[in-house]
């Protein structure tokens, strides 16, 4: 019975634990996108919002879907990847819309 339960804990750590922590890690990131979104949206400004941390999370999220599809290493994973790079995507799209609203508001 103990090899049994040591061969099932090696398993787990070997190939489900790394990706459910990934996934953890990628969900905790992702629950705050919906959000800022929604913020963005409602607030019609610019302001407060940073262009720059905008594309260095967009392109973290391209560089770990590059990451997955070069190593082969292609599951469930990669789909919570993709969902947060369209979602920072919506912001960036929001900051670029506000910015236009700022500079009409401005004028």
């Amino acid at each position: 019975m103990r090899s049994i339960v040591r061969d099932l804990m090696s398993l787990l750590k070997g190939a489900i634990m790394p990706e459910l922590f990934e996934v953890f890690m990628v969900l905790s990131f992702g629950v705050s996108w919906p959000m800022s979104i929604l913020k963005s949206y409602k607030a019609k400004t610019a302001k407060g919002k940073s262009l720059f941390f905008l594309c260095m999370i967009l392109f973290g999220y391209a560089c770990g879907i590059t990451s997955k599809l070069l190593s082969g290493k292609i599951n469930y994973v990669i789909g919570f990847y993709i969902l947060n790079f369209f979602m920072v995507g919506i912001d960036l799209i929001l900051y670029f819309r506000n910015q236009r609203l700022d500079q009409l508001t401005e004028a």
